[in-house]
């Protein structure tokens, strides 16, 4: 994993050293309105960070790719993630304290995670699961190319009641 930067964010590889930024930032009430829950501690946020470090699933099946996202000059305000299958397809996932929404941040931060899966790591399928009132991370994700799955897709995902299944199939010129 690399240092990924933008206009106005750099993408840092997640290590277990950020666990303690970041719980102040997954202490956010706001951003648990549609989705999971804050960490139960800061023990525990370290050492799934620990865990997340070894870049692989247990089965070695898959790859996690996790960058917290720093708003220079210093603060955390975020992460991204994808787990990636040895098919090239990846689910991704990301969270921005409320502090930042409206401001196209996540936007820029998804779109150079993204990019760097599809340029370095062969991804040519994405997806994301989101809860169907979750309108703000729907429209994020229109807007990134991502379409709703077909019923069968739904199926084949086991996508639980309420949630929308979405994805994006890359084009590769």
């Amino acid at each position: 994993m690399q240092l990924i930067q933008t206009d106005s964010l750099t993408l840092e590889p997640q290590v277990a050293a950020h666990a303690d930024e970041m719980f102040a930032v997954l202490s956010d009430p706001a951003i648990y309105e549609y989705e999971n829950s804050p960490p139960p501690s800061l023990e525990w946020l370290r050492e799934r960070f620990t865990k997340l470090e070894t870049r692989h699933s247990p089965d070695g099946r898959e790859q996690w790719f996790d960058w917290v996202i720093r708003l220079p000059p210093s603060e955390l305000i975020g992460y991204v993630q994808a787990t990636v299958d040895s098919n090239g397809k990846a689910a991704i996932a990301y969270v921005l304290s409320s502090r930042y929404w409206g401001r196209g941040l996540a936007r820029q931060a998804v779109q150079a995670m993204i990019s760097e899966l599809v340029d370095y790591h062969d991804v040519h399928s994405l997806s994301a699961v989101l809860r169907r009132e979750n309108f703000r991370s729907m429209r994020l994700l229109e807007r990134l190319g991502f379409s709703l799955a077909s019923p069968e897709q739904y199926l084949q995902h086991r996508v639980e009641p309420g949630e929308l299944f979405m994805q994006c199939e890359i084009q590769r010129p």
